[in-house]
């Protein structure tokens, strides 16, 4: 199936950002729907899907667009900027098409043989165990955090293997989704749980972390483009912080707004006020460092695959820091602003909350734990051992 309202047309990057800059204020009236349903209504799933965003980083030979990163990341920000699960489940479902491209093209042939704009939910938490059978690998247990699989045909879970991390595919009837997500942030993901009981995934969808590592797929073979021998988790760890970017640059609109009217007892009018200027400047810089940074670093890494090269493993390390510390900037510049919003921003008719409630969820996340990337980075340094491989 192939887009309706864009068929037959390739847009440019810069189309596809426009795109998304008009699906904000469709996108944000829906901001308490989501939060009491705690998932991304349908409709605007489809938004997205219509736009064709899902498509910037799936291979062309599957009807995508095979863009830049810096495109998703562009895109993930904006739509984050209207609600930050929307942003978080757009960078998961939308990253998928990206992993996929590395599977054997057997894999994407059961996914996207018949209609390509199928989607892929996952959780890489490792809740099972893979054992192997003739033809395959049996698969069993319960996995959390499987973000948007309300809007997925098919999961990614992750498995070890004799010490190997593996991603492994499956469709949906071959899981169940349970419902646990009852949380105090982020609370429109539907980041569920997959339960899995006894069923046997063929060699074809399975794919090896270390061969992302690696940079050499089996997916390489038919995605021959500089996109796919881009190292996988340094594309997927910015995928989930990128919306940590747009949930600021979302709290800095509402503060905007809000400011120019406030006037508080203690502070006085807040467009006055020394210490909520200072929050509010500091914002505005850090939002266009993290994205400077962020675009910067997949030119680099893009260089390296056009050269056929591998990017060398401390630069990689530097990097995988430079990401996963956005969120812990983010979460405490947003704090700094809502407390410049005094007793008022407490009211559920004022953002704030919920941005700052979203933003401490996504710091929970393994991929957004800065201070054990710092202190790898530290070891590397100093010319210790680690045992990094997630980058």
């Amino acid at each position: 199936m192939m887009l309706k309202k864009f068929l037959g047309q390739t847009p440019s990057a810069d189309q596809l950002v426009e795109r998304t800059q008009n699906l904000i204020p469709r996108i944000k009236p829906y901001a308490d729907r989501i939060e009491q349903e705690r998932s991304v209504p349908p409709e605007v799933i489809e938004m997205i899907a219509e736009a064709g965003l899902f498509r910037i980083l799936q291979p062309s030979r599957w009807g995508g667009y095979e863009m830049s990163p810096r495109v998703f990341g562009k895109v993930q920000t904006a739509l984050a900027r209207a609600d930050m699960s929307v942003g978080w489940v757009y960078g998961v479902l939308g990253v998928h098409n990206f992993q996929m491209g590395l599977f054997d093209d057997r894999a994407a042939q059961d996914v996207w043989g018949i209609d390509d704009s199928v989607r892929i939910a996952s959780t890489f938490q490792p809740g099972g165990i893979a054992t192997p059978v003739d033809g395959g690998y049996a698969f069993s247990g319960q996995w959390k955090f499987a973000s948007g699989c309300d809007h997925a045909d098919w999961v990614f879970l992750g498995g070890q293997l004799g010490g190997e991390f593996l991603t492994c595919l499956l469709p949906k009837e071959q899981y169940e989704i349970v419902d646990t997500w009852h949380v105090a942030g982020l609370k429109g993901t539907g980041s569920k749980d997959i339960r899995v009981a006894g069923v046997v995934i063929p060699e074809h969808r399975v794919h090896r972390s270390s061969d992302g590592f690696r940079c050499d797929s089996p997916g390489n073979k038919v995605n021959t483009g500089p996109l796919y021998r881009l190292p996988f988790h340094q594309v997927f760890i910015r995928a989930i912080t990128n919306s940590a970017i747009g949930a600021l640059y979302g709290m800095m609109d509402a503060f905007e707004d809000y400011a120019a009217a406030r006037v508080g007892v203690v502070s006085g009018a807040t467009v006055k006020d020394p210490d909520a200027l200072l929050a509010l400047g500091r914002a505005v810089a850090l939002v266009d460092e993290l994205e400077a940074v962020r675009d910067r670093n997949f030119q680099i890494l893009e260089n390296y695959a056009k050269d056929g090269a591998v990017p060398p493993f401390p630069q990689r390390l530097a990097f995988k820091y430079q990401a996963a510390s956005v969120t812990d900037r983010c979460l405490e510049a947003a704090r700094l602003l809502f407390q410049a919003t005094g007793g008022t921003g407490l009211f559920d008719q004022q953002p704030f909350g919920r941005i700052l409630a979203d933003l401490t969820a996504a710091r929970q996340h393994a991929a957004a734990q800065e201070k054990l990337t710092a202190r790898s980075l530290g070891a590397l340094t100093l010319k210790q051992d680690i045992q990094e491989w997630y980058l």
